[in-house]
């Protein structure tokens, strides 16, 4: 198989392309020198291009697009959000159908039904949050919703959404380096203690997850995808995660309502002043730390084939002590 994959020079994209790249050729999309180089140590051959750019001759001949690029910073100008994840999307379903790609996997989030509550026992049949506050959650909603109106069985183009929760693992640039970089500053503190509940997603559960949307799956569906186990409250997840890099979590907490009000505030100063860096609470952030997040995962049992190739326990054992 030939396979197109984007944000390979990240955490999802470059593990799904070292994943594949042994059995399937594999390109990637690549925005500069930097990620060529990130690219080819997957395995794969990168084309160079950007979401702006990207056209159907660079994915002439494959047989399957891998959507994994988007913006998924906490903090930024909606336009900014919009153009990479809505507008880029769009453009990667326009050029695969051009380039007669027949397989489309977007790598969505659960964060697209987000608008600030819990969400607890969640199956795929709740809403996208096409209007919450969150530049995020708000496109990337738009974006699933673009993916899966694309899904056309006669043209033979078929498109399938995954949405894992809270990806973590070897590899990982952003959820254990920020714990490390904020506790070795002294600034981390827990919301609520930390007692929001959440499920988690091995980066091997979710390439696994791949794996099969490359065979299996319902067209224009949208899949959950979870490590399969009991939910966790933030506090023993994130104190064992950040274990395995050998630091200590303090204790100090602050209530949730005041923090997503300080955060709110904080907004408001940024734009007064016409600040551009991110403050130092987001309400993003802010609130999926202190709103617990639950989902069922039976579709992607029953309709990819899914199941979890790897524990949480197994997965914290061995970044805690990584093969050489």
């Amino acid at each position: 198989m030939r396979i197109f994959i984007t944000g390979a020079s990240g955490f999802v994209g470059g593990a799904a392309a070292r994943d594949l790249s042994g059995e399937h050729t594999v390109m990637a999309l690549s925005r500069s020198a930097a990620s060529d180089a990130a690219i080819r140590e997957t395995g794969a051959e990168p084309v160079r291009g950007d979401l702006d750019t990207v056209t159907a001759d660079m994915m002439r001949g494959c047989d399957a697009v891998i959507h994994c690029a988007a913006r998924v910073d906490a903090w930024g100008p909606m336009q900014e959000f919009w153009r990479t994840n809505v507008e880029g999307t769009v453009r990667m379903l326009e050029a695969a159908r051009k380039a007669g790609v027949k397989r489309f996997i977007h790598i969505g989030t659960e964060a697209a039904l987000f608008y600030g509550q819990d969400m607890i026992g969640l199956d795929e049949k709740a809403p996208l949050a096409f209007s919450s506050p969150f530049p995020y959650s708000r496109t990337k909603a738009h974006a699933e919703r673009a993916v899966r109106a694309a899904n056309d069985t006669q043209a033979g183009f078929t498109t399938i959404v995954l949405r894992p929760r809270f990806v973590w693992g070897p590899g990982d640039k952003t959820i254990l380096p920020r714990i490390i970089d904020m506790a070795e500053a002294g600034r981390f503190t827990w919301i609520d203690g930390g007692r929001a509940r959440t499920d988690t997603a091995h980066i091997a559960n979710l390439v696994h997850a791949i794996r099969l949307a490359l065979d299996n799956g319902m067209g224009g569906e949208a899949y959950f995808i979870t490590d399969g186990e009991e939910p966790v409250t933030f506090r023993e997840f994130l104190t064992a995660l950040a274990a395995t890099a050998d630091v200590r979590l303090p204790d100090k907490s602050v209530p949730g309502a005041l923090a997503r009000a300080l955060a709110r505030l904080l907004v408001i100063a940024w734009r007064l002043m016409g600040r551009k860096d991110a403050p130092p609470l987001d309400p993003f952030s802010i609130a999926m730390m202190s709103k617990s997040c639950t989902l069922v995962i039976d579709k992607a049992n029953r309709e990819l084939g899914y199941a979890p190739v790897i524990t949480r326990a197994r997965g914290l054992q061995e970044l805690g002590n990584p093969r050489p």
